[in-house]
């Protein structure tokens, strides 16, 4: 993810999409593109790549406008793929207007996404590292225990969600949290959810509600 912090607008609810992902990077080649539908849709045969995951393109001919502008491409060059078949992707953020037309080549590639089967998510907001819990996913932190995460396996994604009744309580302004994914065999593997170093916790921010 490349956000600067969580952001949790009081009285609203609270949505999140986490993805897991690693190395090696995954690179599959563009056979044609297609802007009929006014968004970039690359024929990517046997793509693999699961909905709504980054992606960045590469080695394009003709159509150069699509290409990372950084080599290797940073994350800045990353785009979110729609899953239109298993051969088809579309990068509906990207606004095609004055592209040259494809003429050849290129290469689409992503991170490797990780298997969620027999993994559990779990999450803690505190004041700070080993302070106070201010808002948790564990039932033992009754009555703090109002965030929930809902694994979705086949799409390799988790929903994170706090709701707006929730949200609305809140009498806190910041704090810190990570997201940690437990195996079966008790491995603990933290996801970083927001820009920085990667051992530091992702930084959570409270705002207020102006439509009650």
């Amino acid at each position: 993810m490349s956000l600067k912090e969580l952001l949790i607008q009081k009285g609203k609810t609270f949505n999140l999409i986490a993805r897991w992902s690693t190395t090696p990077i995954i690179r599959k080649p563009i056979s044609a593109i297609s802007l009929a539908t006014g968004a970039p849709r690359l024929t990517v045969t046997g793509h693999g790549m699961p909905d709504g995951w980054d992606c960045a393109i590469t080695q394009v001919l003709g159509m150069r406008q699509i290409n990372a502008e950084n080599s290797p491409p940073a994350e800045s060059d990353y785009h979110e793929g729609t899953v239109i078949d298993p051969n088809t992707i579309e990068l509906n953020g990207v606004d095609a207007s004055g592209f040259l037309p494809y003429t050849g080549g290129g290469f689409i590639q992503f991170y490797t996404p990780v298997s969620l089967v027999g993994q559990t998510p779990r999450m803690t907001i505190k004041d700070k590292i080993g302070g106070t819990i201010l808002a948790s996913t564990d039932p033992a932190d009754t009555p703090k225990n109002i965030i929930t995460i809902t694994p979705d396996v086949a799409n390799k994604k988790m929903l994170i969600s706090i709701p707006a009744a929730a949200t609305a309580a809140l009498t806190w302004k910041k704090g810190v949290t990570d997201l940690e994914m437990v195996s079966g065999t008790g491995e603990v593997v933290k996801l970083k959810m927001c820009k920085g170093l990667e051992e530091e916790p992702d930084p959570v921010r409270v705002t207020g509600e102006v439509t009650t």
